[in-house]
């Protein structure tokens, strides 16, 4: 898979997508990297520690979240992509749903737009997408947690998704697919997901996985989002041993870790 300038070798490594946000309420780092100096010095840190993509959100999306105007949302986030830009060589991911937001970011320097509806919520996002040349993440979502038939009703929904990636002409090789833990899903429904990430290789795309402290490990765990490190590493190593192509994180040098160690078991076990 294409990102940016970058080749990804999807089928053999999981890679890590490192979580930037630039909002003062997001659930677990609201508020820390708003300032783009300080910002600037979290990217090269988790540059350090082996990132290999950087996401960066300007609206939060967790449960209950405030949505802002379009113009906020690129006030946030279009800084902070020029100044990456200008200063590392790393691909960059904008997470946003909204068409103006990614056409902006796309001219800012993002290289993939992660958008958490899956290119459902406005109809301009995948030509936008597409005339960028830009990779995307399309992300499963629903408004209510409301299934007769869970996975494949979830499989069905990212198809829908997929499809509207190709008539807009975005090309298979700049898209992947994520779940959607935490969105549009029971505790039980993320659990089931989780169980299941097989399933979602089955479309025939690199699969994202984004667990980074969410509330199926707090409420499994029965833990605050600070305390929910080890839960996001063993979906971390999950994701490796059923060879998922990417890790959305937020404590980015553990996770890189865990994936080493879960690799080189996985390897072996293939000979």
């Amino acid at each position: 898979m294409r990102i940016g300038n970058r080749e990804f070798d999807t089928e053999n490594h999981t890679y890590v997508f490192g979580i930037l946000n630039v909002t003062p309420d997001s659930f677990s780092d609201g508020g820390k990297w708003q300032d783009v100096d300080e910002a600037l010095r979290h990217v090269e840190a988790m540059i350090a520690q082996g990132m290999d993509v950087l996401d960066i959100g300007g609206e939060s999306t967790r449960p209950g979240y405030v949505k802002i105007s379009s113009e906020e949302e690129m006030e946030r986030v279009l800084p902070v992509i020029r100044a990456v830009k200008e200063r590392f060589d790393v691909p960059i991911s904008l997470d946003t749903y909204k068409a103006e937001v990614a056409r902006e970011g796309i001219l800012a320097g993002a290289d993939l737009i992660n958008d958490i509806w899956g290119l459902k919520a406005d109809p301009q996002m995948a030509k936008v997408i597409a005339e960028g040349g830009a990779s995307c993440c399309l992300m499963h979502n629903r408004k209510e947690a409301d299934y007769q038939d869970f996975m494949p009703e979830v499989l069905g929904d990212l198809k829908e998704c997929l499809s509207l990636a190709d008539q807009a002409g975005i090309p298979k090789d700049k898209i992947m697919l994520d779940p959607g833990i935490g969105f549009g899903k029971t505790y039980e429904q993320n659990l089931e997901a989780l169980a299941k990430l097989q399933d979602f290789r089955t479309l025939g795309y690199p699969v994202l996985l984004g667990t980074s402290r969410k509330s199926v490990i707090g409420l499994t765990l029965n833990l605050p989002a600070d305390q929910r490190e080890e839960g996001t590493l063993v979906t971390t190593t999950l994701a490796v041993m059923n060879r998922i192509a990417f890790v959305r994180v937020h404590d980015v040098e553990k996770n890189v870790r865990a994936i080493k160690m879960a690799e080189a078991i996985r390897e072996r076990s293939a000979h």
